[in-house]
């Protein structure tokens, strides 16, 4: 049987950059995609927001099972088309075509199942092609906003096979795969642009995948309207729509948290007196980049760190120049810091 995929060439593993947001979801879509049926996660299910790439990464096991086997019937349909499909040929009074045809089927792909919710004789249909699918050994991959034990209005019966296989989900990626995405998105489509806007765009936007390149897009097109070269100055004019504030008070508070994150050590630990000296380093180096940052006294810094008085945030400033000086790699971390500082307070 020959029938279109309905599948967008353009998503492709090579396409789809790899992060600690998605690395199982991705993986384990490779697995279906180099052995549909014939693997632990049947059904896959990839949950997660709006604009985090679910679409995209179940068209790339598509596109891949294509590629490699040539002969497989793949296809893609979205849930709402499913149902209008249902609802059509149970008017012509021919239900058992319907779900005759999706039988056939070696890798079938279905997108946002949570609007089977209350279509219950679209989930009956759609119940006899899974459990068909499955005991032949195709392949199920299907796509929700939610996991599917929280999926209400969904047969109980159909979401106990939807938890058969791998439930994987998609997060907001982080600050570095975010450049890593602006990067392969330029590299794609042959565009240059300055690291300090990349920067500045994947610090600011942090809701999605979608609106990170739409917001490149924006940028792109008033560049070429305005004949003006991109510049961060262009960046800040043109994605007011986007970025939720282009100048914000950077606080002691903010920049202990970021160092925490940065160091993965806990905010009660920089108070806490101890020795320990990847605790002192990050809580000399908070103290440094307050600072450089704020507009707080000495007093002021040493109190947000226990009750320290302002001889230490001293000592401690000159500590970390002292270090910079002599130790790479520490240098390196605080001129990592005080860029994700920088960026913060555009």
């Amino acid at each position: 049987m020959q029938i279109d995929p309905q599948l967008n060439v353009n998503y492709t593993f090579d396409a789809y950059i790899e992060g600690d947001c998605n690395r199982v979801a991705r993986r384990a879509g490779k697995t279906v995609a180099d052995k549909p049926g014939a693997n632990s996660f049947n059904p896959l299910v990839v949950y997660g927001g709006v604009g985090l790439g679910k679409t995209h990464l179940v068209q790339a096991i598509g596109n891949e099972v294509k590629r490699l086997n040539p002969n497989k019937i793949v296809l893609y349909v979205s849930s709402e088309k499913f149902i209008n499909q249902f609802m059509d040929h149970s008017r012509n009074g021919a239900i058992n075509d319907f779900i005759h045809f999706y039988q056939l089927i070696d890798v079938l792909i279905v997108d946002d199942v949570q609007f089977f919710s209350k279509a219950e004789k679209s989930q009956d249909a759609f119940f006899a092609i899974f459990n068909h699918l499955h005991q032949s050994g195709k392949q199920l991959v299907l796509t929700s906003d939610k996991s599917p034990k929280d999926l209400d209005g969904v047969q109980e019966r159909l979401l106990s096979r939807f938890r058969w296989g791998l439930s994987a989900d998609l997060q907001i990626p982080d600050y570095e795969t975010r450049i890593e995405i602006l990067e392969r998105k330029m590299k794609a489509d042959g565009l240059d642009m300055p690291k300090e806007v990349v920067k500045y765009i994947a610090y600011n936007i942090n809701s999605n995948v979608r609106e990170l390149e739409g917001a490149l897009i924006s940028l792109l097109a008033q560049s070429s309207l305005n004949r003006r070269d991109i510049d961060l100055e262009l960046a800040k004019k043109v994605l007011r729509n986007f970025i939720k504030s282009s100048s914000k008070e950077i606080t002691i508070d903010t920049i202990q948290k970021m160092v925490c994150d940065y160091f993965d050590v806990a905010y009660d630990k920089l108070l806490q007196k101890t020795r320990k000296r990847e605790i002192v380093q990050a809580r000399q180096i908070t103290m440094y980049l307050a600072k450089a940052f704020t507009k707080n006294s000495l007093k002021t810094i040493g109190e947000h760190f226990g009750g320290r008085d302002h001889t230490t945030v001293i000592h401690s400033c000159q500590t970390v120049k002292d270090l910079m000086d002599t130790d790479s790699l520490f240098r390196e971390n605080v001129l990592e810091l005080h860029q994700k500082v920088q960026l913060a307070a555009m």
